[in-house]
Order: structure tokens, then C-alpha cells, then sequence
């Protein structure tokens, strides 16, 4: 019998950012760590993170010593990221007399006027889920204004066969037709998407590289809560109802399911380094 959650209504900001938080967004871990290897992050880093939702890949950029600012439109996801980066009033100076943890609420280009790109060598769009029409304004403010040759790094899904989370993303889309179909927005999934997205903004691509980030949940209940956090399943709720997609993500996720109760999904990854 599918899990019914939320008692059947639609989850709060609060409760989907901290199922986010708490179960979704460690799956990309391997992804953040194999970027800042490649690019060396360390103590003269200074990054920008776009869309940094409750911050766990800066955290892990500030454990290697990187100065981190982050901006992000969802003020539930910041909450949770001022937790984990600012228990104390600051965290000190970091690189070239920059702020070493700093958290802003919008998007890049409406904070151009309050974001000096010329303090940042690295920028970041890690989610893989935002579609290109929210990412395009912001990546031409950063080609605009960041000192030439700073690293600029996209992220998008890998390609569908390499991706077991495509078959819940194929059930998201049958759900959402055909209501939600003409407003739906394309997953970065495609061989080129990425380079495209970037030379559109006027950045200059500079490599790329695919990681593994298997989806791996304790039990179904949690995984429905994980995927659904993701904002993926959207238009499918708005098209249907909250317990009609759950009970579809529940039953997808069948073949995954192991002895003992738990789930894995195993993914593919890509990361595009593009310059400024």
C-alpha cells in the first residue's frame, strides 16, 4: 500500500525544504566534491553559489578553506543554510578581505547592483533541476561583470540511460499531461545542453566531466519525500493531486527496492566548467 503523506495535502515550504535538506540533497555530494577537486578549491578560493539552497555544497567548499557566498529566491531553503554556515555571528575574513560566509536572498542578475563578481574566481549552478529560463539571466550577469578567466561550473542529469531516476521522472511527466505540458520546463539533460546554456550567456566552455550519484534512500517513504523536494513532481501535483502522485512515485519505485527495505537508484551526473 502506497505511503500517504503529509496527510494527504500538499507539504509546507518549511517541510519540503528540510526533506531537501535532510534526505535529498546529500545525493550530490559526489558531484560538489569531484568539481572542487578538478578545480583545486581551497583557501584562496572565493566562491559564488547560485541557487544554493540550504547550503551543503558550500559547507563543503568552506571545510576546504574557501571563502563562500551563496544567494538563493527560496528563504525556507536559506533558513536551513543559515543553520548549517552561521552558528556563530561570522565566521572571520576570508580571501582578499571577502566575508568568508555570506547568504543573500534573489537571484544573481536582481543582486547584480549588491554582488561585486570581481571578488569571486569560482561560481556555481549545482541544480541540476533548474531549468534553463531561470539560470540564463543570472549566467549573463556573471559573463558580464566576473573577472575574466573565473571558473563558471553548470550541472545537469546525465543521459537517461544512465539515469534510473528517468523512469520517476517519465511518471512526473505523464502526470502533468497534457495540462502542464506547454509550461513544463526541460531538464538540462541533453549532450549539449550545458555548453549551449553557457555560450548563450557569453561564457566560453572549458571541460566537462560526468559523476555518479547513485539516489539511495533508508525506505520508500523517505524516497517519495526526497523526490518529491526536488520540485520535479510540481506540475504532476498541480495536474493531478498530491496523493495520486505519491501513490505513482511509490509504485515506480518497485524494481529499486532492495531485500532488506531500502532504495537505490543509480545515476549519472555531468558538470560543465565554462570561463568568464
Amino acid at each position: 500500500m502506497a505511503p500517504t503523506l503529509y496527510r494527504g495535502h500538499r507539504p509546507g515550504a518549511q517541510d519540503r525544504a528540510r526533506d531537501w535538506a535532510e534526505i535529498q540533497e546529500r545525493m550530490l555530494v559526489p558531484l560538489y566534491e569531484t568539481v572542487y577537486d578538478r578545480l583545486e578549491v581551497g583557501a584562496d578560493t572565493r566562491m559564488l553559489a547560485l541557487g544554493c539552497g540550504s547550503g551543503l555544497a558550500m559547507l563543503l567548499a568552506g571545510a576546504r578553506g574557501a571563502a563562500v557566498t551563496g544567494c538563493d529566491t527560496d528563504e525556507s531553503l536559506l533558513d536551513l543554510a543559515r543553520q548549517r554556515l552561521m552558528p556563530e555571528p561570522t565566521w572571520g575574513i576570508g580571501p582578499a578581505g571577502l566575508a568568508r560566509t555570506r547568504l543573500l536572498t534573489g537571484t544573481a542578475d536582481v543582486l547584480e547592483d549588491h554582488i561585486r563578481f570581481g571578488d569571486y574566481d569560482l561560481i556555481t549552478a549545482f541544480d541540476p533541476a533548474a531549468p534553463a529560463s531561470r539560470l540564463r539571466p543570472a549566467l549573463a550577469a556573471v559573463a558580464r561583470s566576473a573577472p575574466r578567466g573565473s571558473a563558471v561550473v553548470l550541472a545537469g542529469w546525465g543521459p537517461p540511460e544512465r539515469c534510473a531516476t528517468s523512469r520517476l521522472l517519465a511518471v512526473a511527466t505523464r502526470l502533468a499531461e497534457p495540462r502542464a505540458a506547454a509550461t513544463r520546463a526541460p531538464r538540462l539533460s541533453g549532450r549539449d545542453d550545458l555548453e549551449d546554456l553557457a555560450r548563450h550567456a557569453g561564457l566560453r566552455p572549458d571541460g566537462s566531466g560526468r559523476v555518479s550519484c547513485p539516489f539511495g534512500y533508508a525506505d520508500a517513504p523517505s524516497a517519495v519525500r526526497g523526490l518529491l523536494s526536488t520540485g520535479l513532481f510540481d506540475a504532476a501535483v498541480e495536474a493531478t493531486d498530491q496523493q495520486q502522485v505519491e501513490k505513482e512515485i511509490t509504485e515506480a519505485l518497485h524494481p529499486y527496492r532492495r531485500p532488506d527495505g531500502t532504495v537505490r537508484m543509480d545515476n549519472v551526473f555531468r558538470y560543465m566548467i565554462a570561463r568568464a
